[in-house]
């Protein structure tokens, strides 16, 4: 069986991707199809990238980058979490990618964003991103709006449209992280 991520992105104090986050878990848990856990970046204390030779060459010299790319390792595939911070992505999240490389290799990701916007913007970048990681990112995504999926633009209270938007999101990367499997066999 898959094993797929739910990677919670932001560090920011207040933040309200770990709600979302834990969201997904809970409804990937409801899902099945895959084994599902949670890597979140605030857990990780990873500072601004310190390693001196670059990931794509795999020689971690850190403990904290070692402790990361234990944990990323173990999974097949990935849902991103993620805020939109002035048209990009957080940039924990960005740094945490950075520190590593063939642990992202041919593996899918899939997004779940949210911000004023949907979060439409981040997800873009991020696409970007795995582009260059050799991750196979998935169509379907989730982007939820404080307007409609957050009550008084805080409490996290997902639309019925996000819930199905999810549903489609669990299809795809569970297929996705399924076939890659082979390519790393």
């Amino acid at each position: 069986m898959v094993r797929i991520a739910v990677v919670a992105g932001s560090t920011r104090p207040g933040r309200r991707g770990r709600d979302v986050a834990d969201w997904v878990l809970r409804r990937a848990g409801e899902h099945g199809g895959a084994e599902f856990g949670m890597l979140d970046v605030a857990d990780f204390d990873l500072p601004l990238l310190d390693e001196p030779v670059p990931p794509s060459r795999g020689k971690y010299q850190h403990d904290h980058t070692k402790r990361w790319a234990a944990a990323v390792r173990e999974f097949d595939g990935y849902i991103f979490v993620t805020a939109e911070y002035n048209h990009s992505v957080p940039a924990a999240l960005k740094n945490a990618l950075d520190y590593l490389y063939a642990e992202w290799n041919n593996k899918a990701a899939a997004f779940v964003s949210y911000g004023s916007a949907g979060g439409v913007r981040a997800v873009e970048n991020l696409r970007l991103i795995a582009g260059e990681l050799q991750m196979a990112d998935v169509r379907a995504q989730v982007a939820l709006t404080f307007a409609t999926d957050f009550r008084e633009y805080t409490s996290f209270t997902p639309s019925d449209g996000a819930e199905q938007a999810l549903q489609r999101l669990f299809g795809q990367i569970i297929s996705w992280s399924t076939a890659l499997q082979t390519l790393r066999a």
